[in-house]
């Protein structure tokens, strides 16, 4: 088991249980460290609070008091607590390091890591690089939010194994020394500002991938991008662009009929399963951090001719009467409900709505020309509905959720159309999460069947 050795810190406080600060805590202990854990939601009586007490580490539930900073040298804080949270503020005052998960993860298996950001396509790029290496008959393990906690894979990672691991903004905010040998940054877009504040530090949060990385390693990144390019250029790492608009002599690029790695042909356009424009740039992402690792043009084509994408992002879910429904679940934002219309041109009914962060959707307007109908949902419902008849959509429908919508949608359409439910919103309003969300609409659609 891989050990923290060179971390200087003596007695930790972990800010959050869940999975990541239950991981945490454990190998803190396992690497010699003195660890208190508090938790807001936990409560003496739960198994894991009980399971951590065994192992002689401090729990304090139900509460944060500002004394569970006493005597403490770091705080590693669960991704999603936010900074104004009353235990982070008084450990800024005080002076004490505030660091995530991953920052553990790193300090374990640097040389070994490809971390993967970016606004959107995360998830798709993420299983892409992760199914190529394998297909490629490498060992290779994913983390992350669509796998296993990043400090449970990192420490028992052996030396020939690689780990791929999906990286958030919340995550890269909390790194110190966090150092992947591969970085790839697909794209950026004004997103999370409610935890952010503001896009400058969203940024800020994204480019801390590449923060500590020198010319031995490689930034994998999108050079049609603008704000990307921006933000790359004084990034140290050996740069290794992607493009579907200019061929790259360093990195990948396509033309009307095949994706390149540099001058080399890797793969026909056509024989790519995923759909949509946004898909060939996660491909060419991929394929770029795939091949520095040693990932072989069988093992990558093996993935692309039969891939269809991950559950929840433009996910093919059923042929009805000619009707097709993809699930699009993850589509949190303008950005990914735009390249997901941007990925049709026939005839569309778009399913879109949820939790009100301000937005006011004139973005979409573009990207509207083959919706002829929309079904609406959550708390940004009349906001969409109002944007739908500014495009000149005649046909929108209010309900109360994505199993009405699925209904509605199916009532409206005619054959050879697009039902997709692509949100354009985070799911909080009505949903736990995207998951629970999609799986509604799955569901809704197989009933329909």
């Amino acid at each position: 088991m891989n050990q923290l050795t060179n971390f200087p810190y003596q007695h930790v406080l972990v800010l959050g249980l869940a999975k990541s600060g239950t991981a945490a805590a454990k190998l803190l202990v396992r690497s010699g460290k003195r660890v208190r854990v508090n938790d807001l939601k936990a409560t003496s009586e739960d198994s894991i609070v009980k399971d951590l007490q065994t192992k002689d580490i401090e729990v304090i539930v139900g509460e944060h008091p500002l004394t569970v900073l006493d005597g403490i040298d770091i705080l590693v804080k669960n991704p999603g607590i936010p900074y104004y949270n009353i235990v982070v503020q008084e450990a800024q005052k005080r002076g004490i390091p505030i660091i995530t998960e991953v920052e553990l993860a790193g300090q374990l298996v640097s040389s070994s890591l490809i971390g993967i950001t970016g606004s959107n396509g995360k998830t798709t790029t993420t299983t892409l690089i992760f199914e190529m290496l394998k297909h490629s008959d490498q060992q290779v393990k994913i983390a992350g939010n669509i796998g296993e906690v990043a400090t449970e894979v990192a420490e028992s990672l052996q030396k020939e194994e690689t780990m791929v691991i999906e990286l958030s903004s919340f995550q890269l905010l909390g790194v110190q020394k966090f150092k992947p040998k591969v970085s790839v940054i697909l794209n950026l877009f004004e997103a999370h500002l409610d935890y952010h504040e503001t896009f400058e530090n969203y940024k800020n949060a994204k480019a801390n991938i590449f923060m500590n990385q020198t010319e031995s390693e490689y930034l994998i990144y999108n050079a049609d991008d603008p704000k990307v390019v921006e933000m790359i250029q004084f990034a140290r790492a050996t740069k290794v662009p992607f493009s579907t608009e200019l061929k790259q002599e360093a990195g990948a690029w396509c033309d009307q009929e095949f994706v390149y790695f540099k001058n080399e042909k890797i793969i026909a356009l056509n024989e790519i399963a995923l759909v949509g424009k946004h898909n060939i740039e996660n491909v060419m992402a991929a394929i770029s951090a795939a091949l520095l690792k040693g990932a072989t043009k069988k093992g990558i084509s093996q993935v692309l001719t039969t891939f269809t994408g991950v559950k929840h992002r433009l996910q093919f879910v059923e042929n009805i009467n000619g009707r097709l429904f993809y699930n699009d679940s993850k589509a949190t934002n303008i950005l990914a409900t735009s390249k997901a219309l941007k990925s049709f041109d026939q005839s569309t009914i778009l399913l879109a709505g949820g939790l009100d962060r301000g937005n006011d959707f004139d973005e979409l307007l573009p990207y509207l020309k083959n919706v002829k109908a929309m079904v609406v949902f959550g708390e940004t419902a009349l906001k969409l509905r109002d944007i739908a008849y500014k495009s000149g959509i005649e046909k929108v429908e209010l309900v109360d959720n994505v199993k009405h919508a699925a209904q509605k949608a199916y009532q409206l359409s005619n054959k050879n159309d697009v039902i997709l439910l692509s949100p354009a919103c985070a799911s909080w309003d009505q949903y736990r999460t995207f998951e629970e969300r999609g799986d509604m609409f799955i569901n809704a659609v197989h009933t329909l069947k």
